[in-house]
């Protein structure tokens, strides 16, 4: 049996929440990485034999069964190289200003929790969405490309520079309300069953709650931003416009064609890899914060 001791956390300043930020960033995108790529094999328009599976293992399974177990690892360099300063700053972010506006008696402790996190992550996308591009184009099946840096070269080259943003507002239009509705959960725990905020490794148990339920209810809109990231006009057909205006025509009549076919069962599709994303987003966000909360004790004793 396990016993947790509570232990009251000390003032932190802005270099604290940077590092434990960093650390916390690699600990929630690394360790759960083949469960994300099994999602975005799910949710994207290219059919591929983990569509036929009956659950996320099961995918999971298949993908290191036919490719190998590094393959479910590809892509991961990208998310490490962006994770560091994307979580660095969104930590930094969200407790500065939490802090901030919980002085203000004009907001609420709710407004506050929900404003920063919106706050956070405006920050962090903004730094974040070209690695989530690289990765997913890396996760794709049949992906041609060998590393990440030889796949941000061809992005660049055939789709120009706009094309690592493409998907930023609608994965801001995703993790906003994924993130206010996560920090809100999670905080309201937080005061009702530890309102100390003292560090005790039990808490996770808020962590977990609130990343599943907020993973849930966003999982449409996850979809819609894999789509985007994984579309690219497929540079192997030699008669085909690479161009920026071309690459952009193509992936929308690829995309709009692509969903006329899927309307019959649109609802189901919106939801593709809805049980793939929560047992991603579930253990990473307790991870996350255990990390977080872990590395910010350790650097303020």
């Amino acid at each position: 049996m396990w016993i947790f001791y509570a232990i009251r956390l000390p003032p932190c300043r802005w270099p604290v929440h940077l590092l434990a930020g960093s650390v916390a960033g690699l600990a929630e995108h690394c360790l759960m990485f083949p469960f994300d790529s099994v999602k975005t094999r799910l949710q994207s328009l290219c059919p591929c034999p983990e569509t036929s599976c009956p659950t996320a293992m099961h995918s999971l399974m298949s993908m290191v069964k036919r490719e190998g177990l590094l393959r479910s690892l590809k892509g991961v360099n990208a998310v490490v190289l962006g994770t560091i300063p994307a979580h660095a700053f969104y930590y930094t972010v969200y407790e500065n200003s939490k802090a901030y506006l919980l002085n203000n008696p004009r907001v609420s402790n709710s407004m506050s929790y929900a404003i920063s996190g919106a706050l956070a992550t405006v920050i962090h996308d903004a730094v974040m969405n070209p690695a989530e591009v690289v990765k997913q184009r890396m996760q794709m099946i049949f992906s041609p490309y060998g590393n990440s840096l030889e796949c941000i070269r061809c992005i660049y080259i055939r789709e120009g520079l706009r094309a690592f943003y493409r998907s930023y507002i609608t994965q801001l239009t995703l993790n906003v309300p994924y993130q206010c509705t996560h920090f809100m959960i999670y905080e309201y725990m937080q005061n009702l069953l530890n309102p100390h905020h003292d560090y005790n490794p039990s808490s996770i148990l808020f962590r977990r709650i609130a990343g599943g339920i907020a993973a849930a209810i966003t999982t449409p809109l996850d979809c819609v931003k894999t789509v985007l990231n994984t579309q690219q006009t497929p540079a192997s057909i030699p008669h085909i416009d690479c161009s920026h205006k071309a690459s952009l025509q193509h992936i929308t009549k690829g995309w709009l064609t692509e969903l006329n076919h899927l309307l019959p069962s649109r609802y189901r599709w919106i939801f593709r890899g809805l049980q793939a994303r929560i047992i991603f987003q579930v253990p990473s966000t307790a991870l996350s914060w255990s990390a977080y909360e872990l590395c910010k004790y350790m650097l303020s004793m």
